[in-house]
């Protein structure tokens, strides 16, 4: 069981600063298909920002609950596996509420860190049985304490330039296929 956590807080902005980033319509829609495509059991959407969080609602509402539903019922399906949360802790709560343990976080970030876990050793992870929740950081990154608390670090994704700034929507997509596809 994989689940995935779209991180709006803690993250930074281009001057390092730590921010609350604000909710993009795209990455919902497109990180929640890409979820229902590749079998991720969730997809939480973490912000403490209460405008952010009647935004997701509204959104995920239309897609789900209203007209966007019964236009696309595919899009519905992906929308469905959307969850809202205030902070990372409720997420973890959520999944421990389960009666599985705690899940292993995996944290993602594009650059390098200290310890990063491969993508092949982190497939096998995925592979015990255990729930795993994915963190991905909107803006310029998850901060660094989350990043410490987790249980381990996804080595980044490179492609063949020295550029190295994916939208969030796009990393999720790679990671799945990378862990997922065939």
């Amino acid at each position: 069981m994989v689940s995935l956590a779209l991180i709006h807080y803690p993250v930074y902005n281009k001057g390092g600063d730590v921010i609350a980033s604000a909710v993009s319509n795209l990455d919902l829609h497109d990180i929640a298909r890409a979820a229902k495509t590749y079998g991720i059991e969730k997809v939480y959407v973490v912000t403490p920002l209460l405008d952010q969080q009647s935004l997701v609602k509204r959104i995920v509402g239309h897609w789900t609950a209203g007209a966007g539903g019964r236009y696309n019922p595919d899009r519905k399906k992906a929308l469905e596996l959307i969850r809202l949360a205030g902070c990372l802790d409720e997420v973890i709560t959520a999944l421990e509420s389960r009666g599985q343990g705690r899940p292993i976080v995996v944290a993602t970030d594009a650059r390098p860190q200290a310890g990063g876990i491969g993508f092949s050793d982190c497939y096998q992870m995925l592979k015990s049985g255990r729930p795993v929740l994915m963190l991905f950081g909107t803006a310029w990154g998850l901060a660094h304490p989350v990043i410490r608390a987790a249980d381990y670090i996804l080595e980044p994704i490179f492609g063949p330039t020295d550029y190295n700034h994916l939208p969030v929507r796009s990393a999720v997509a790679i990671v799945l296929d990378r862990f997922f596809g065939h």
